[in-house]
């Protein structure tokens, strides 16, 4: 897995590996990530990534956050209480070598900390199927997280409704999984 574009370019990330027991985490592909990044590039959502601050929740590697860093955020926030990711985490933001901008939280993504400052993007890769992105978006919003109009990027099995407080934008599809597009009312 690498970094595709940007200040860290094919710079490689650890990752998960076969056996491993953090195999449960379920990397982005750099295919789809790279599909994901042209989308948010293309200038439908404005421009939702330079200079702005960055939450990923359910983080897992932070190929996410760190793809939006090496495209010109400000500051990623990643968050995920696992212990292998959170291990992968720390690993990446050291081989960047960007911890003045990029921050680990290890909490659970539906109980957040209160945020030093809202963020303008929202990354949101809960596990699939089990009913955990609105509730991580409502623990988002009400501890400061999400700025007004921000972009939120969610990763599922299936298209997902917006939840009050959001507005839809659009879904995309990339093989089995289906990215929905919101902002924040």
């Amino acid at each position: 897995m690498r970094i595709v574009a940007g200040e860290f370019r094919g710079r490689r990330l650890a990752a998960v590996g076969k056996g491993d027991p953090g195999a449960h985490l379920r990397p982005t592909t750099d295919r789809v990530r790279e599909s994901l990044f042209n989308t948010l590039n293309g200038g439908r959502f404005g421009d939702p990534i330079e200079d702005h601050r960055v939450l990923d929740l359910f983080a897992g590697t932070g190929a996410l956050g760190l793809e939006a860093l090496s495209r010109g955020a400000a500051h990623v926030t990643l968050v995920d209480d696992g212990r292998v990711a959170g291990r992968l985490i720390r690993e990446n933001i050291k081989t960047l070598d960007c911890r003045d901008r990029a921050k680990h939280i290890s909490s659970n993504a539906t109980r957040l900390p209160a945020a030093d400052a809202p963020c303008g993007l929202v990354f949101l890769d809960p596990p699939y199927g089990k009913a955990l992105g609105e509730k991580a978006l409502e623990a988002a919003r009400s501890g400061g997280w999400i700025a007004p109009e921000a972009l939120i990027v969610w990763e599922e099995s299936a298209a997902q409704d917006a939840p009050e407080g959001f507005s839809l934008l659009d879904h995309k599809r990339y093989g089995d999984t289906w990215v929905t597009f919101l902002e924040a009312d």
